[in-house]
């Protein structure tokens, strides 16, 4: 086996434990530089299995003691395992005491030092490196934790559960005792021993009790936890509303940490939360920001039940928490809202973030199922695939089911297997069997290709419509990956004529008329629906709302398109014709490597869009946003990422000249005078003035104008609030203003001092459109920043994340960009693995690059493939790039 490569875990070869583990006492002596943990565990033998030893996993630990019912015994190592012989009774008491060492763990996983304090992040494998434990996901146990700490160095001490005691101990040392009543797995426990502080809440459920709610965080950030909270207190009463599923323990509480490899944790009623999901103000978080929080808070607080009270048998069934969870928060993002239009911006949002990662990811050496069939590192498998793929999964069911349905099936679900450690199937079953006359439950087992099929489903709609009949019918046919059986696809359908007007619809075999918008159910390759009593010619609308995670061709024309960006009803469609419109134009230029003049049609029609007076400011900055370069670059062969740059660019000038008096409009007519709220009717109107901002200096490049950079240079110093300063900020530097380097350093003098801010500042400038190579100079001069480091993830991940998915400034032609990426994958690899091989998938689909771009990129792969040392986490990313 190479350096750095790990075995390879096969769902197929699940087993049962060989023992469980029904209670946990533990115990910590915390210190930075040196921990003491000491273990009691309570451990059964599973009576269905064969006598065997018993096998513990352990990493970076030094072993102090062992003990079985206070006898000390024999052990071994073999392969990372702690072995001891099989002991003589099928239950017994072990006890195992060793130290740990969290100042030196840069992998943030396990427990670990961030500032001043100590905290653990235990998802996936991290509770191994802590102590000695079946640490697995189906073993579940009941934790009682004592901490104890110097006071004034650690004067806050938090576990899972319920505070049972604290007091003080000799030589300026104190304790605090935790219970939590719930079985839970490893991966669930939390530590957190630092100075901090609080902000409380107390809250009623329905049931009538009270919950304490805590935020903590570090002295000075306190105001900044109000969104958070409230984000919170919305979650738990929507939670309660929408599913009857109630917060279960005396506190719930959120801790805020700088160094953080993902955006939080749900460790039962102890959350772990990157700072930038907790803390924001007007005047350092943009709109999107708070979105971001309230989304995280909720998704974190929803596992409280999918996840936590109902965990996952194995890692293969990571989406049974992870998908189920992404579409509740999903939900609760839409019911938030407010209105129609806002919730329909939500879905639009979702979908992109689906198509630009997850549909590359399918595409890609990465592809794999909702659950995978294997794996080496389970870190890597925290995937666009198995997140927002699986939330798509979890709303086709709730589209064949029903809201009532749904809820019907999340009863069953629970009634079935709370504190139960399941599988994805044993959801998907409770599901049908609660719904026993829906699609889901007639078609089962064709529906549950979708968890074990990868690969993104090809959908063909050709419509042929009879004057003579009055009749439409439309053949859907689906075209799946090699090697896999065709999937149930629920496809949302409507009918408009050439006017606007929705149609009625009526199948060939109905008696009447019912609707003008219905769900067509697929479950073979190819299905024929004929519509009838129609009086003309109509255009389809066809996965409204996008109801199925598939590549729609419908062969629809740009007439076609202009009816329904001009009427369909669905505001998704209505947004993806704009966008089918603009990526036809952006294709055809990249091809042909000549800049395409923007026909008077297309720009007459974003007019329309942009003056429109009842439709949401948000809906059209999205619909006048062209598809960013990382999606075009999925919808081509052989791609050439600066012609691709060049074109889009090009059609940017052009949109920015001909629709000048139309953003000067936008601009003036979309500002907002009243106090700040990051409220969707106040949000869409930030976002479109900004983006009409962005559009006039812009054409000042163009025209030789002074005065829009003058105006947004006056807002970059003069904004109250961050939405606005960083949308003037944006527009200088993508344009390549002269006024975008003295605001760039007027912005940094003003926050240097605010972390989450600073990352704005260095994502801005890595993410900026190249233009003659100053983008990736920018980005090289950066990596010496004095405030550059490669050990803050958040950091890390504003500048070279940023920049190795801005195409034009990554893919170069002299291959300096790749040169630089397989530098970097190397230097994070020996400070965080996890880190580096999310890095690492910058290159996934070099493959479908043009041929010079691919020789290229191939071999900077093979030089980091090369390296003497390499972590089991980048070795599989890189092993699999490089896999014929």
């Amino acid at each position: 086996m190479r350096e750095g490569a790990s075995p390879l875990i096969q769902r197929s070869d699940y087993q049962a434990p060989a023992y469980w583990i029904r209670t946990a006492d533990l115990t910590f002596d915390l210190d930075g530089a040196k921990t003491i943990v000491a273990s009691k565990l309570q451990i059964e033998r599973n009576t269905d299995l064969p006598v065997q030893a018993l096998r513990l996993h352990g990493e970076d630990l030094n072993l102090l003691r062992v003990l079985i019912d206070g006898q000390s015994v024999s052990f071994r190592h073999e392969d990372g395992l702690l072995v001891l012989d099989a002991p003589e009774a099928n239950s017994f008491v072990l006890e195992i005491r060793n130290t740990i060492a969290p100042e030196k763990n840069t992998q943030l996983s396990g427990l670990y030092a961030s500032g001043s304090g100590l905290f653990t992040q235990c998802e996936a494998e991290g509770f191994r490196r802590i102590t000695y434990f079946l640490d697995r996901p189906d073993v579940m146990a009941v934790y009682s934790v004592t901490l104890r700490a110097d006071k004034k160095k650690f004067p806050v001490l938090l576990s899972n559960g319920n505070l049972v005691e604290q007091g003080d101990l000799d030589a300026g040392r104190h304790y605090a005792k935790w219970s939590d009543p719930f079985p839970k797995p490893s991966y669930l426990f939390a530590v957190v021993a630092a100075d901090l502080v609080a902000r409380e809440q107390w809250v009623r459920t329905r049931s009538g009790k009270d919950h304490l709610l805590q935020i903590f965080v570090k002295r000075g950030d306190l105001e900044k936890t109000e969104h958070a909270m409230n984000s919170l207190i919305a979650s738990i009463v929507w939670d309660e509303a929408r599913f009857k599923l109630p917060l279960d323990l005396e506190r719930f509480m959120i801790v805020a940490v700088d160094d953080f490899n993902m955006g939080a944790m749900e460790n039962k009623g102890l959350n772990l939360f990157n700072t930038k999901y907790v803390l924001a103000t007007p005047a350092t978080a943009t709109d999107a920001d708070f979105d971001g929080i309230e989304s995280v808070v909720a998704h974190e607080y929803f596992h409280n039940w999918t996840g936590n009270r109902i965990t996952c048998r194995d890692w293969f069934q990571l989406s049974l928490k992870e998908g189920l969870t992404v579409f509740r928060d999903q939900e609760f993002s839409r019911d938030m809202t407010g209105s129609a239009s806002a919730r329909a911006v939500c879905r639009i949002g979702d979908v992109r973030r689906l198509r630009e990662v997850q549909f590359a990811e399918d595409a890609g050496p990465m592809a794999h199922p909702v659950r995978p069939e294997a794996y080496q590192a389970i870190d890597n498998f925290y995937t666009a695939t198995v997140y927002e793929k699986g939330a798509e999964v979890v709303r086709m069911m709730h589209t064949l089911v029903g809201r009532e349905g749904f809820a019907a099936g999340m009863a069953l679900y629970f009634q079935r297997h709370d504190g139960q450690a399941v599988t994805c199937d044993d959801f998907a079953q409770a599901m049908a069997d609660a719904n026993p006359s829906s699609h889901l439950a007639t078609s089962l087992d064709v529906f549950k290709r979708w968890y074990a099929q990868a690969g993104t489903p090809r959908l063909t709609a050709r419509g042929e419509f009879n004057a003579e009949a009055g009749s439409y019918t439309l053949t859907l046919r689906q075209h799946s990956t090699p090697g896999a059986a065709p999937q149930l696809l629920p496809v949302s359908v409507a009918l408009f004529g050439r006017d606007g007007s929705a149609q009625p619809l009526q199948l060939a075999h109905e008696s009447g008329a019912a609707g003008t918008e219905r769900v067509l159910v697929m479950t073979r390759a190819e299905h024929r629906f004929t519509f009838t009593g129609l009086t003309g010619e109509v255009v389809p609308s066809l996965l409204r709302d996008f109801s199925a995670p598939v590549v729609l061709d419908d062969g629809l024309s740009d007439a076609d398109l202009l009816v329904l960006l001009a009427h369909d009803t669905d505001a998704f469609n209505r947004w993806e014709a704009s966008q089918r419109l603009a990526t036809s134009r952006l294709l055809a230029a990249a091809a042909s490597s000549q800049p395409t003049a923007v026909d008077a049609a297309y720009v007459q029609a974003l007019r329309s869009v942009l003056r429109h007076p009842d439709l949401d400011p948000a809906f059209k900055d999205l619909a006048l946003t062209l598809p960013s370069a990382r999606f075009l670059m999925e919808a081509m062969e052989g791609v050439d990422p600066q012609a691709l740059h060049a074109a889009r660019e090009h059609l940017l000038d052009q949109l920015a000249e001909q629709l000048h008096e139309d953003w000067a409009w936008a601009w003036t007519a979309h500002q907002v005078r009243e106090g700040y709220s990051p409220v969707p009717a106040q949000s869409g109107r930030r976002a479109l003035a900004n983006l009409a901002l962005a559009m006039l200096v812009r054409d000042a490049r163009r025209s030789g104008d002074t005065v829009w950079p003058g105006r947004a240079y006056q807002r970059c110093k003069d904004a109250t609030n961050m939405t606005d300063r960083l949308g003037a900020l944006t527009a200088l530097v993508y344009a390549h203003a002269e006024l975008a380097e003295p605001a760039l350093q007027r912005f940094h003098a003003q926050f240097q001092h605010d972390p989450l801010v600073l990352d704005k500042w260095f994502m801005l400038q890595a993410g900026a459109p190249e233009r003659d190579g100053k983008v990736f100079a920018r980005v090289r001069q950066l990596l010496q920043h004095p405030d550059f480091t490669l050990n803050n993830p958040n950091r890390a991940r504003a500048l070279l994340f940023t920049w190795d998915t801005n195409p034009a400034a990554f893919h170069r032609s002299d291959a300096a960009g790749y040169v630089l990426w397989a530098e970097k994958v190397l230097e994070m690899d020996s400070v965080n693995p996890q880190l580096a091989s999310r890095f690492a998938r910058g290159l996934d689909r070099w493959r479908n690059l043009a041929e010079t771009y691919r020789n290229a990129a191939r071999e900077a792969i093979s030089r980091v493939a090369a390296a003497p040392k390499l972590s089991s986490d980048a070795r599989e990313i890189i092993d699999r790039a490089l896999q014929d």
